[in-house]
């Protein structure tokens, strides 16, 4: 009798367990305008749910800014760690202690999902999972995604991984305006891994025109979520569903929400700054690791509130002008730390954060750029005057080391 009572509640507490689990996947939608940031379709965009692999996308995110500062190369060996290769599937079964390279990680995790690519280029690239963590959550922030709390570099369960529709979103745009070559790769839905072909299974990519990417997502706590863009007959939007039943209902429902929206999209070409090269558009803020970073919508960037608010239409394109600050001669590359709300905010970012590159730059000097929408003005603020593009690289990755955000640009006066 104690034998079926002890199975009885074994069996009550796995069925307890699987509705809870179901119960936390709770369904979301949300779609926006690549091209001007306007929200045209929203269901509980805000309400936390779990990322799973939808998570990869931070990590390739990563991968792709460390390959654009020459942290990372293409065809470089990494070695894959022990955690990494104890994960469980989806993975390319890399041993640990053999190698792989970064180019096999990206294509691994965009085609397969692959968890054992995650989990060993979060290592590489932090040092371990957990701080890993940290810098993707820094990253979240950085883009706006004010909800998202990233744990692992896979997506695999855990409770305290979260986000929601509206910040994976503003995720799937980042990737398309920040890096919008390597965006190109989530299209593909096969490659070739040491004599095998590995296939994808985002399967509405081959049914509805138009989808290029870019990522989905299942674990039991998540229900089946999908990341979605699509560029159709001069229109782009991005659109998200999380906590999908099935595989199929979830393609489903994100076909009947494209059906419904993309004829509300964009198709003008004034608005491109959402989708544009990060080369022109880019900014960025300048935070101690140690101290929360601001969230999105608190910034005083008036382009960054609205996409962060999700609900207005983006003005269009911004007009540049440069400001010198204290140089008549400008150098070919250049490193930027902030933009502020005015030149002489932009000018005190710069004077903080020049003595942690000054000895090594005596040649550096700030340098502030504005740039107008309407009637408000933003000031980038940059040094200039490094002799060469690994100077500027040298001089961006001792920023980082003092807690500044940066980014190398050429100079394309």
């Amino acid at each position: 009798m104690a034998g079926t009572w002890m199975f009885a509640l074994a069996f009550l507490c796995t069925v307890l367990s699987l509705q809870a689990s179901q119960a936390q996947a709770g369904y979301a939608h949300f779609v926006m305008d690549a091209k001007t940031g306007k929200v045209l379709a929203s269901e509980n965009a805000d309400v936390k749910n779990y990322p799973a692999s939808l998570t990869k996308m931070m990590t390739l995110y990563l991968v792709f800014e460390a390959l654009h500062d020459g942290r990372l190369s293409w065809n470089e060996r990494i070695t894959m760690s022990k955690r990494g290769a104890a994960v469980i599937p989806s993975k390319l079964w890399v041993k640990a202690g053999t190698t792989f390279t970064v180019r096999e990680a990206v294509y691994g995790m965009i085609v397969k999902s692959a968890n054992d690519m995650a989990e060993g280029m979060g290592d590489h690239l932090g040092g371990s999972q957990a701080k890993f963590a940290q810098i993707m959550t820094r990253k979240a922030r950085q883009l706006g995604m004010t909800k998202t709390v990233f744990r692992n570099a896979s997506g695999l369960p855990n409770k305290a991984q979260v986000t929601t529709a509206r910040d994976m979103a503003k995720l799937g745009l980042a990737l398309q305006r920040d890096f919008p070559k390597e965006y190109n790769l989530f299209a593909m839905q096969s490659f070739k891994f040491r004599g095998k072909t590995i296939r994808g299974h985002n399967r509405l990519m081959a049914r509805y025109q138009g989808v290029d990417g870019i990522k989905t997502g299942y674990t039991n706590a998540s229900g089946f979520n999908l990341v979605s863009a699509v560029n159709h007959n001069g229109r782009s939007v991005v659109g998200v569903v999380l906590g999908g039943k099935t595989a199929r209902g979830r393609d489903n429902q994100m076909a009947s929400l494209l059906d419904r929206t993309l004829p509300k999209a964009s198709r003008g070409t004034g608005n491109q700054q959402l989708i544009a090269s990060a080369s022109s558009s880019k900014t960025f803020d300048v935070t101690p690791a140690s101290v929360p970073l601001p969230m999105f919508a608190e910034r005083r960037d008036p382009i960054a509130a609205q996409i962060a608010a999700g609900n207005a239409v983006i003005p269009d394109m911004m007009q540049t002008s440069a400001v010198r600050a204290t140089t008549s001669e400008r150098s070919a590359w250049e490193v930027q730390i902030a933009a502020a709300d005015s030149q002489r905010a932009a000018l005190s970012l710069l004077r903080n954060a020049r003595p942690s590159i000054a000895s090594s730059y005596s040649g550096i000097a700030p340098y502030t750029e504005a740039v107008r929408s309407g009637s408000a003005t933003l000031y980038r603020a940059r040094f200039t005057g490094f002799d060469n593009q690994a100077a500027a690289l040298s001089a961006c990755k001792d920023l980082k080391a003092h807690s500044y955000s940066c980014v190398v640009m050429a100079n394309e006066s």
